[in-house]
């Protein structure tokens, strides 16, 4: 009796559930969210669709693949352009009702003003001539001024004066504070918010700015309850002391140098020399290494300019040395408030889509080249079943040669396929990981948090598998398991592209990292197995 395909059926299962939670979730949001919903699944969908097949064993052809990346654009572009329209709509119906509250409060505060002006004259002519000017003790006015002193003097650590300033920023147009709370040197402002996020966020810091000039940082943040919640901190001056130490400069040299020496062992591994005895064997793999250095070395530039571009200070690059990969990559810490989700997204993916595009360019000259006879490096062909990506691209291009025991592939192969992993490994959805800075710019905190120990959890199983999970684990507990601090404005969401954009790099991981099932490298005849495609 044939056993039941466990994978294909748990992948299904699984689509649909993540499907079904996030129709769940965007029924809330009304249209918007319905319309969101349906955007992300017609832009996944081919990737669904291939890559459930591929699980199960059916391989889709090349045009095939287009036809339905082509379709899934078009109904991507349709159901945008019907977004735009419908935020448009509730934009403009939102700001109509601002207005309209805004004018229904101008008037009462009028009508009460006259009311109370004609009670105050009316009280005064009451008072016998040799009645004190000052409130009774006990009298209303008297208690608010008590508790407005007592309020003034909770906040020892900003002045009155610049306290008083502070509150004078908000009101009604922009976010009507409700409560305010000490905390830390500053304090926090609860309230509503009366407009989008970012409009709000702009006008009150510039505001802030114009009053008290660089004191204070304001951050537009969520709240326990996930309500707007506003922050005021002084601004740290010697925030950036942290990149200037000696002790992460030697640290940082050392790790340079241990990463060059894994980068060239491996590189003269790869020329066929597995223990080096000669100083002259270390140039053998110099070009190697070299490769995997400009791999890294593209991925530090691409950050550090968009970081330039909103204006965010990076630590110095910790690099984190392999003997498998020649390297792990580089980590920076983000020293400098952020500006908002657009900037952590922008420096998380700029890295993964640099060295992922170098990477898969490497992969695809090196298979070419093997596949025309100029492979230099003899393998067993069975090592592509590591890999989703580098199986069914080596099937593509070398075709029935994979049903040999051993191929010979280029050099290039086998540096794509490393800085592939560097870059999916990066892109691991984990804590101040590139792709734990997505997930965190595109869902927020608490959905990164949840990431950040499924990840944990996913490496700890793996371990059985690969020792390499448990060191790449323990490195992302110890080091880079927080999330990034909180930015000036968490509230402003992503667009569509950007999101968009980091779902496709969070699936690249998947099938860079995943290996093919056994049924699926039966079919691709990968390590003599046989059983051809049709």
């Amino acid at each position: 009796m044939r056993s039941t395909p466990f994978i294909p059926i748990a992948v299904f299962i699984l689509t649909i559930a993540l499907l079904g939670w996030g129709y769940w979730r965007s029924r809330q949001f009304g249209k918007l969210g319905l319309l969101s919903w349906l955007q992300f699944v017609v832009l996944m969908s081919p990737w669904l669709i291939y890559f459930g097949l591929f699980v199960s064993g059916v391989f889709i052809n090349f045009i095939a693949l287009l036809f339905l990346l082509f379709s899934s654009t078009i109904a991507y572009v349709v159901i945008g352009n019907q977004l735009r329209k419908v935020v448009t709509a509730e934009r403009s119906a939102i700001e109509q009702k601002l207005k309209q509250d805004l004018q229904n409060n101008q008037r009462e505060n009028s009508q009460e003003d006259l009311n109370t002006s004609g009670d105050r004259l009316s009280s005064l002519n009451k008072l016998p001539n040799n009645s004190p000017t000052t409130p009774p003790v006990n009298s209303p006015i008297a208690l608010a001024m008590s508790q407005g002193k007592t309020q003034l003097k909770l906040f020892q650590a900003i002045p009155a004066e610049d306290m008083k300033l502070i509150q004078g920023m908000f009101g009604i147009e922009t976010y009507y504070v409700t409560e305010t709370i000490p905390y830390q040197d500053g304090v926090i402002l609860k309230g509503n918010l009366r407009g989008e996020p970012d409009v709000v966020h702009d006008r009150l810091s510039t505001s802030l700015r114009d009053r008290l000039g660089d004191k204070y940082n304001l951050f537009l943040v969520e709240g326990q309850d996930r309500k707007p919640v506003i922050i005021v901190l002084p601004t740290r001056v010697n925030a950036f002391a942290e990149n200037n130490t000696i002790p992460q400069k030697i640290l940082i040299a050392i790790l340079i140098v241990a990463n060059g020496y894994t980068a060239l062992s491996l590189g003269a591994l790869v020329s066929g020399i597995p223990v080096i005895q000669t100083a002259q064997e270390y140039l053998i793999g110099l070009p190697f290494a070299l490769g995997i250095g400009v791999v890294l070395g593209l991925r530090e530039l691409a950050m550090r300019l968009m970081a330039k571009k909103y204006q965010v200070t990076l630590s110095l690059p910790f690099f984190l040395p392999s003997s498998q990969l020649g390297s792990f990559g580089a980590f920076s810490r983000i020293l400098s408030p952020l500006p908002n989700r657009f900037a952590l997204f922008d420096i998380a993916i700029a890295p993964a889509v640099t060295s992922g595009l170098l990477s898969l360019l490497l992969l695809i000259v090196g298979f070419r080249l093997s596949a025309i006879g100029m492979g230099s490096i003899d393998i067993p062909s069975q090592i592509f079943q590591a890999s989703v990506l580098a199986g069914t691209l080596a099937k593509l291009f070398l075709g029935d040669a994979l049903q040999n025991s051993f191929i010979s592939i280029h050099p290039l192969v086998v540096l794509g396929w490393l800085g592939s992993a560097i870059t999916a490994l990066n892109l691991m959805p984990a804590g101040q990981l590139d792709g734990g800075r997505i997930v965190q710019s595109i869902y927020g905190r608490r959905t990164a948090s949840w990431t950040t120990v499924l990840t944990l959890i996913f490496l700890v199983i793996a371990t059985v598998i690969n020792p390499l999970a448990l060191y790449w684990g323990s490195l992302i507990l110890i080091l880079l398991r927080d999330l990034e601090r909180p930015m000036l404005n968490e509230l402003s969401e992503l667009d569509g592209d950007r999101e968009a954009l980091g779902v496709v790099s969070l699936f690249w991981m998947l099938i860079t990292l995943l290996p093919l099932t056994a049924s699926v490298a039966e079919r691709f005849g990968i390590g003599g197995s046989g059983g051809l495609l049709p």
